[in-house]
């Protein structure tokens, strides 16, 4: 019984095996459904996309002008700086040694000394933004060792492949979203583009710096960001979906019902103008609300279908 069991679970597997294969191997066709559109008045705007990084425009690290010890950080991440503000104060080796000295001894000692020799401020050289704090109070340091960062402004450096370089110019307008705040976009504009180029991943780039108009709260250093270059905008302008418009030999031809029968659809030239990639915009051959038939395409069984517009060159 054993073997006969065997050989039927082998059959049955058999079975289970080969109409999977029929069906996966079984001839498909397109089916075409049409659905009906409308010309409408909107709005395109024609971009170039990129992705980018944020970062200081003007990157300042600043240091200690003398080995010692730092005192005091008045100042904290995030926080905007005016020039000349004092950051933190710090002794030299000779005043830290001092000072030790003085408060082991007693503290009117501290107070004389600290009355007579003054700890060293370390200021802010201009008016920004503190993006680092790398010493806390009791921290040693060298002359070469950065204490703090600051950046006077944050701006976006994007890679811009080198067949699109040529739409975009200095001033020109562009949105920015960030990976972590994609529903808040941030007005900006090219501020430099880059005179050498780069090649990233065997594609030549060049980097462009874009600077948001206002700099937003949540906008941080090291920050992805996606760029888009704002070629051209209209607005109030006659519309249809990209998918409905169809090219061939040299025409730009759209499906609208047969005036004739209105159960069949025949091809119209019409033509075109600025397109953002979903949208295209209609010059002439059709006015506002005209119906467009726009195809949708799904899988079926059996022969392909002939389209419309092939319809009289297959009889």
């Amino acid at each position: 019984m054993r073997r006969n069991f065997k050989k039927r679970w082998w059959l049955l597997s058999l079975l289970v095996l080969g109409s999977g294969l029929y069906i996966a191997m079984k001839p498909h066709k397109v089916e075409i459904h049409y659905r009906a559109v409308q010309v409408a008045k909107e709005d395109i705007q024609s971009t170039v996309l990129s992705t980018g990084v944020v970062q200081p425009e003007n990157r300042l690290e600043i240091k200690p002008p003398v080995n010692g010890r730092v005192e005091k950080v008045l100042v904290k991440e995030g926080q905007y700086l005016h020039k000349n503000q004092v950051l933190a104060y710090m002794s030299s080796n000779e005043r830290a040694l001092l000072m030790d000295t003085a408060r082991a001894q007693s503290p009117k000692d501290v107070a004389h000394w600290e009355e007579i020799y003054k700890p060293i401020p370390i200021v802010a050289p201009l008016d920004g933004i503190l993006i680092k704090r790398k010493v806390e109070p009791g921290q040693t340091v060298g002359t070469g060792d950065a204490l703090l960062v600051e950046s006077d402004h944050l701006i976006v450096n994007a890679q811009v492949d080198e067949t699109d370089l040529g739409r975009i110019k200095v001033g020109q307008a562009a949105i920015l979203s960030l990976d972590a705040y994609p529903d808040q976009p941030i007005d900006a504009t090219v501020d430099q583009i880059a005179f050498e180029a780069q090649t990233v991943n065997n594609v030549t780039v060049y980097n462009v710096f874009i600077l948001p108009k206002k700099i937003p709260e949540f906008m941080r250093s090291g920050m992805t960001a996606n760029a888009n270059f704002i070629i051209s905008k209209k607005t109030g302008i006659l519309v249809l979906p990209f998918e409905s418009i169809k090219h061939e030999n040299g025409k730009t031809t759209v499906l609208v019902p047969d005036p004739a029968n209105s159960m069949a659809m025949i091809p119209k030239e019409i033509e075109t103008g600025v397109t953002d990639g979903q949208k295209v915009e209609v010059l002439s051959g059709l006015k506002e609300n005209d119906v467009v038939k726009v195809p949708v395409v799904a899988l079926g069984t059996g022969p392909n279908p002939v389209p419309p517009w092939d319809r009289k060159a297959k009889k």
